[in-house]
Parts: structure tokens; sequence; C-alpha cells
């Protein structure tokens, strides 16, 4: 099929490459210049595992070609998937749909041809139903373009692999032949076996928000039990292990630590929250404002961690934070929890260095009042105190014996519960993380209870943890 995909961002840009790879012609659509001839060299201007690959072969196939020209794409597509961003509106929680509405009112008066407008974007729900009007006022006479929503659930560093084998396929729609069309364009996963739910838009709009809104619930959840548990001298992560084995919770976003980030589920469960308000049901989900204090709060008790781990006072201690990024597989620092809370640390007079496997380049720009350096070692120099923020592969497998030797004080905060606790401390590290009692703290019945943990595995937990994905899809050419 002839496909557009207008906005060649972190969703419009796997969109497209995918697209292309399973056998469609695709016609990628951005105002951005640099951004559009940076794709079409076969160069992704942000990092994503795969994409390169997935871009090489698109192009080289001849099925994917970029322009800045909405003209050219209404020529051009049978189907037109919107992609654009919808941040948060400035002094205010709602979504801006600004970049919506700038595609809408750039394409639609000069489609040739009826046609159907899929929305991929993170919107209010109700935006089928008012772009539908606003498509039909502008329009030229006698075309017809349908709307229908099909939203993204992309995780950051798995983009490519949940773009060609998802775990659902949700498409809000209003007519039978937009459902066949959509059907048309995923055919391939539908083969592989991918659940496909077909429904209005209203519902199809709102199961990206109530998905966020349920993972952020879940991370904030562990993450209050975590500082329940620095109350109670309990271990937030055999509390997390032990609730996981029930299988109405499971395991999965139960790791208590700094929180979650990024450019989608902070202003997503805000957005949803403001749309609430607006459709007069806001105390339904008004625990989502605790939800965001929870997670915010994640940050500013690290700082406080910190503070006191250097003696109460942070100016001038040379303080090392690994990570930059709000994930890891990812160069996107938007509302990065580790970025917050260097900077936190150096408004309180502290002397901070960041690493950071891809994020570096970002974060300087982001805030050039943090050194960010390029080799892991480098950074660590010196330092009297090391935050580990990012979950990063490479920061596992760092030897803690090695780099005690080339800080002052091997002292260390693991923000996200992810180091072997027992290597650092036989290394001669001081560690600490948030809702973990240091071994001295714990009574002897806790460590027991550690060491009984450590022996029993499940696989079912083992799976939930690293979440079941669908069939293997072949790439597929036309």
């Amino acid at each position: 099929m002839r496909l557009t995909v207008i906005g060649t961002g972190y969703l419009g840009a796997v969109h497209a490459a995918c697209m292309a790879d399973i056998g469609h012609d695709v016609l990628g659509v951005d105002v951005d210049t640099e951004k559009i001839t940076a794709l079409a060299e076969g160069r992704p201007p942000f990092y994503e595992p795969d994409l390169d690959d997935v871009l090489t072969r698109a192009l080289a196939s001849g099925r994917l070609r970029f322009t800045t020209s909405l003209r050219e794409a209404a020529l051009h597509g049978e189907v037109h998937f919107i992609c654009v961003g919808t941040p948060q509106q400035a002094g205010s929680q709602a979504a801006d749909l600004r970049y919506v509405d700038a595609v809408v009112d750039g394409l639609v008066p000069h489609l040739p041809a009826s046609c159907l407008v899929v929305g991929k974007s993170t919107v209010p729900v109700g935006t089928t139903a008012r772009l539908t009007s606003r498509i039909a006022s502008l329009a030229p006479a006698g075309v017809r373009a349908e709307v229908a929503w099909n939203p993204e659930f992309l995780r950051e560093g798995f983009a490519v692999d949940d773009t060609l084998r998802p775990d659902r396929l949700v498409a809000g729609v209003t007519s039978r032949e937009a459902d066949e069309t959509l059907r048309r364009v995923y055919a391939p996963m539908l083969a592989a076996g991918v659940p496909y739910i077909s429904t209005d838009p209203n519902t199809a709009e709102l199961v990206k928000v109530a998905a966020n809104s349920f993972l952020a619930t879940k991370i904030s959840f562990i993450n209050a039990m975590a500082e329940v548990c620095d109350a109670a001298g309990a271990d937030v992560v055999t509390l997390a292990d032990a609730l996981g084995h029930d299988t109405r919770i499971g395991r999965r976003f139960l790791n208590a630590g700094l929180g979650f980030g990024g450019g989608c589920l902070p202003k997503d469960i805000r957005a949803f929250t403001a749309r609430a308000q607006e459709l007069g049901v806001g105390p339904a989900v008004a625990f989502l404002d605790q939800v965001d204090e929870i997670n915010r709060r994640q940050r500013t008790r690290t700082v406080a961690l910190a503070r006191q781990l250097v003696g109460g006072d942070l100016t001038g201690r040379r303080v090392t934070v690994l990570g930059a990024t709000f994930k890891p597989n990812s160069d996107d620092v938007r509302d990065s929890p580790a970025l917050a809370v260097a900077t936190a640390l150096h408004r309180q007079g502290a002397d901070v260095r960041v690493h950071d496997p891809e994020g570096s380049a970002n974060a300087r720009v982001a805030h050039p009042e943090l050194a960010c350096g390029a080799d892991l070692l480098t950074a660590c120099q010196g330092a009297e105190i090391v935050l580990h923020l990012t979950e990063w592969g490479q920061y596992r497998e760092v030897d803690p014996v090695k780099l005690a030797r080339v800080v002052r004080e091997p002292v260390l905060i693991d923000g996200r519960n992810a180091l072997p606790h027992d290597e650092w401390r036989a290394a001669g590290w001081t560690v600490k993380a948030l809702g973990r009692p240091a071994p001295s703290d714990r009574p002897p019945t806790a460590r027991s209870g550690e060491r009984l943990r450590a022996t029993i595995t499940s696989p079912a937990t083992d799976a939930d943890r690293a979440g079941a994905r669908a069939p293997a899809l072949p790439t597929g050419r036309a």
C-alpha cells in the first residue's frame, strides 16, 4: 500500500522504516529539513537499536523516501499516519495538539481522493471526533477522509521489535472499510498471530493513556513501598519478588528505584488527568496526581541520601552520576530522572560529572552546566560518591575493584537496585539503595530470608521480568 508517515521523530521514523521493510511504499514527512536529510541518507537522528539496519534495507529497496512537503504526501498516500508529538502545554497539564492540527491543516486541502487518516500519537479522548469535523471542513469537494486511531505502544530501546512484533494492535474505527484497510496495512503481523482489537476511536484513544497510567501507578506503588521499607528496615526487592509470584500482580514494573521519566509516561498521565477534569470525572483519576508526586519524590529522596552520605553538605563535593538518559538503550534525556538528580546536586554546590553510553551529547545540550565524560573511569576519577541512576547493562559489568582505585571515596548509591551489591561491598564499597537496608541493619530473619530468596527461582517470574513477546515475524519483501 502507499503510506505516508507524517512526523519522523522517534515514533514516526521507526514506523516509516518498518512499514517499508514489510513491503509498503512509504513516504516520510517532516518540517525539519536536517532530520529528513539524515534519514534519507540512512542516518537516524537518534539512537535506537536495530533501526540503522531496518532503515538501510528500506531505503535500498526503494520503498522508503522522505520529504518536507505535505502536498507531496497528500498526492502519495492511501493511508496517512500522524506521528507528531503531543507535548504538555506550557502552564497546563493538558496535551498540546497544535502539531496534530497543523498536519491536518497542511495535508487535507491537497488530498486528490478519499483516504484514511490514522492517528498514532497519544492524544486526549475525543480527538478523532474533533479531527473528523476539522477535516470535513477542509477537504476538497467530493473527497472523504475518514479518521481512525491506532495507538502506538513502543518501548524506547525495543521500538523496532515492538513495531514488527507488537504484543497487540488496536484500531479505533468508525467503518468496516477503515478496519479492512488497517488489517491490510498490518497483514504480516496478523498472519503471525498478533492480537488485533477493533473498537471505537474513543476506546482506542483511551487504551494508550490508560496503559501508561497503570504502568506509572505500578512503578509508583513499589517506590512508595520502598519508602515504607526504609522506615521499617525491610527489603523492597524481596518484597517485590514475593508480590511478583502472585499471578494477579506479576513482577514486571515492580523494580523500586529512581522512578519513571521520558517523553511519554509523565506527560501522558498529566494529560489524562486534565482531560478527565474536562469531562467532569476528575475525581476518578485523582490518584494519578499522587502517582506523579511519588515519582518526583524519589528524585528528592536520592539527592537527600547523597547529601547525607557525604556528611550533610554537597558544596565542592565531587559526584559522579552514571546515566543521563531516562532509560537504557536510548539517547533520550527528556524528563530524565538521572539528569534531574544530577542538576539538583549541581544546584546544591556539588562538582558533578555525568557518564552515559549514548546520551552524553544530548545531556550537554539540555544541561550545559554539567560536565559529561566520555570515559567511565575518567568520569569517576576522584569521586567522593557515585550514583548509578540509569540501568545500562555496561554498568552491571563494571569491576568494582578497579573502580575503587580511581575514586576518592568508594561510596555508591544504586538508584536502580540493579547492581550486584554483595560484589561491590566485597570490593570495599559502601552501598546504599532506596528501600534496602545495609546488611548490618537487617535482623537475622531478614538475612536468612534474603539467602532463601536467592535460592528460589521461578521460570514464570523470569519470563514476567523479561516480558513475553509475540512470535517472530519475517521482515517480508515486496
